[in-house]
């Protein structure tokens, strides 16, 4: 399982600090991507057992959610990925261009956010898109938290 690049970011997971794990291999190549360099499978870096400890080590205490962007294809690994986070505390999401993920993965997830992306109907921001973001335990769909209030 290859990554491209590992990230901080503030906005994917709502009230969480998030390590994103960005996963190559994506098969779905929806039109107007704009990470088309995740497409194949060999670009980025074998993400290690090693690497992957290191790295929700150094985060800890300040990161509070890891991300997977991608890996569902990987399945035996993102399991023990994500399987690890939750070990240590953390919680657990994926982006996920599909519309049903395998329930083995499911197990294994705080939040999950599904669909292909669509330029005519946005993104998570949108209130007309087809993407849902969703807590897994509860599934409850909370696109909201992604749709900025206008009125003030």
């Amino acid at each position: 399982m290859n990554y491209y690049n590992i990230q901080i970011v503030l906005q994917e997971v709502p009230h969480e600090i998030s390590i994103c794990f960005s996963v190559c291999g994506c098969t779905i190549r929806c039109h107007g991507c704009h990470s088309p360099h995740l497409w194949k499978e060999n670009n980025g870096y074998l993400l290690t057992p090693r690497i992957y400890r290191e790295t929700l080590d150094r985060y800890k205490g300040l990161a509070t959610c890891v991300l997977f962007m991608g890996g569902e294809w990987h399945k035996e690994n993102l399991i023990y990925f994500l399987n690890y986070a939750l070990e240590q505390g953390y919680q657990t999401c994926l982006y996920s261009g599909e519309d049903k993920i395998d329930p083995q993965i499911l197990k294994y997830l705080t939040w999950i956010k599904t669909g292909r992306w669509d330029a005519e109907l946005g993104g998570l921001h949108s209130p007309n898109t087809n993407q849902r973001f969703v807590e897994v335990q509860s599934n409850t769909l909370l696109n909201h938290l992604f749709i900025k209030d206008h009125s003030s």
